[in-house]
């Protein structure tokens, strides 16, 4: 069984369960939007423990994927119609 959400992952999640298919946040919007503005570096850690949140949908601020496995974050985004280039998402 596993533990109880802080009271910040379930607002992490209430946001995150919010995106649909081509969405994509940055984790300083994640973080603003659970009402956290300023604990961007909090929302990896988040994605990190919470199963089943759609993780590919979240960058940092620059665009740029997940450090340690960009090729499956572009590989899912991709999927749903969100176009990325050397490490990064392309916004338009």
């Amino acid at each position: 069984m596993g533990r109880e959400l802080t009271e910040f992952e379930q607002a992490v999640v209430a946001v995150l369960e919010q995106t649909g298919p081509g969405d994509v946040l940055t984790y300083g919007e994640v973080a603003a939007e659970a009402g956290r503005p300023g604990a961007a570096r909090a929302i990896g850690g988040v994605l990190q423990r919470v199963e089943d949140l759609p993780w590919w949908r979240v960058v940092a601020a620059n665009g740029r994927l997940i450090p340690h496995d960009p090729k499956q974050q572009a590989k899912l985004l991709a999927a749903e119609g969100v176009a990325t280039a050397n490490g990064r998402v392309v916004f338009s």
